[in-house]
This record gives structure tokens, C-alpha cells and sequence, in this order.
């Protein structure tokens, strides 16, 4: 592997199969309100762009008043704060994050997920240990696509400068724009929330397995 350089990465979608904990919990508060319940993939449609995203799209889909929207997406954090139940890490994910640690990346994480339930999950699935760096949904004013988050984590691990030597590995359209607008190459993993082509995505790679990253993170630094 060639010379060792900053390795950010998204969460949901990314790392982590959470879109049957987040659907659960979606339902469970239109339920409580006698909204209409959305299925799995449209619900998993909706995820990227964290909580308030998630729920301006809920909204539209479902034609509920907006006036309801606090309401509903305090209901929603109650339960998502702590929902690990139904996650999964992505099949060799953490043996990929463990590989990469080891060959000297520096790694960290950059989600639009709230900070709280990034912090839960992260401890039940031992990835704390690998990700020092955490910049969540509410770390700063603004989200991803807007490239301030992962310009931060990127500083905290020491990657800095107009063109920071850095990667990105993500799987969802917000990731890619906010990559390109750094910029830093960005890899994506194809199993995971995007509903945009590939093709019309800015990427430098793309990989359907966690055993494929290391070999491409050496190609991609070395470009």
C-alpha cells in the first residue's frame, strides 16, 4: 500500500445497513400520530441528507401539514437515539476500517446523522476504536453536500489546503457533491442509498465489496 493519507467515511448507507432501524422508527411516529406508514425502500429513498431532510421528504410523501413538523421529528429522536436493533455493519466493513488503521490512514467519519446516534452506534459495533474523528449532522450549521463538515474532519486528522491529499468513500449523492466541492477524490460503495446512476455521480472508484477497498484506496492515492 502505498504512503499512508487521511480516510474519511460516511456512516449510514456507507458503513452501516441502518435504514430497517430508521424505518422502524419512522412508522412508529406516523402511527402514533394515524399517519399513513411508508415502506422500507422509501424510507430508505429518503436518507442522506439527516433527520431534517429525512422528514421534509416524510412530509411531502405522506401530505402532512408541515405545522406538525417539530412535533413529529421530536417523536422521531426519542426513538432514533439509541435504535441499534435492526442495524448492520456492511459485510467486511470493519475488517476493510481495521486493514486500513493498520497500513497507517489516519480515519475518520463525517455524517449527516446527529451526533447522539452516531456516538451509540459507533460503540455497539467497536468502530469507535478506528474513527477518532467524528463530525456528525449537528456539528456544524451546515450538512453535507456543503463540503465545511468534511473539510473539518479532513483538518482533524491533519489533511488541510485547497486540494487536501485525502479520500472520501461514500455511497450517496450528497457524499459525492460534497467530495467534488473540497475537493477530494471520492469513492463510492454501490450497495448503498444512492438513487442517482452511478455514472452521473463525481467519483474516482467504485467497489460493491469491503474486500476491494484497500486495493483501491492504494490506487486512488497513488493518482
Amino acid at each position: 500500500m502505498t504512503r499512508p493519507c487521511p480516510i474519511v467515511f460516511d456512516l449510514d448507507g456507507t458503513l452501516i445497513d441502518s435504514a430497517p432501524d430508521i424505518h422502524a422508527c419512522v412508522n412508529a411516529v406516523l402511527r402514533e400520530h394515524d399517519l399513513p406508514l411508508l415502506s422500507l425502500d422509501r424510507v430508505r429513498s429518503f436518507i442522506g441528507g439527516g433527520v431534517e431532510v429525512l422528514w421534509t421528504r416524510i412530509i411531502a410523501a405522506c401530505a402532512i401539514d408541515p405545522v406538525h413538523r417539530r412535533v413529529l421529528i421530536a417523536a422521531f429522536m426519542t426513538r432514533y437515539h439509541d435504535a441499534t436493533a435492526l442495524t448492520r455493519l456492511y459485510p467486511g466493513a470493519l475488517e476493510a476500517l481495521g486493514l486500513l488503521a493498520e497500513a497507517g490512514h489516519p480515519l475518520g467519519l463525517c455524517t449527516n446523522k446527529p451526533m447522539a446516534p452516531t456516538r451509540v452506534v459507533l460503540e455497539h459495533f467497536g468502530l469507535s476504536r478506528l474513527l477518532p474523528v467524528v463530525v456528525g449532522g449537528d456539528s456544524l450549521p451546515q450538512r453535507k453536500p456543503d463540503p465545511a463538515p468534511l473539510r473539518l474532519a479532513l483538518a482533524q486528522l491533519g489533511a488541510t489546503g485547497d486540494r487536501p491529499r485525502a479520500l472520501y468513500v461514500g455511497d450517496s449523492e450528497f457524499d459525492a457533491h460534497c467530495a467534488a466541492a473540497v475537493p477530494v477524490p471520492f469513492l463510492i460503495y454501490s450497495q448503498g442509498y444512492r438513487t442517482t446512476p452511478i455514472a452521473d455521480l463525481p467519483h474516482q472508484a467504485v467497489f460493491d465489496r469491503f474486500d476491494q477497498l484497500p486495493g483501491l484506496i492504494a490506487e486512488a492515492a497513488l493518482a
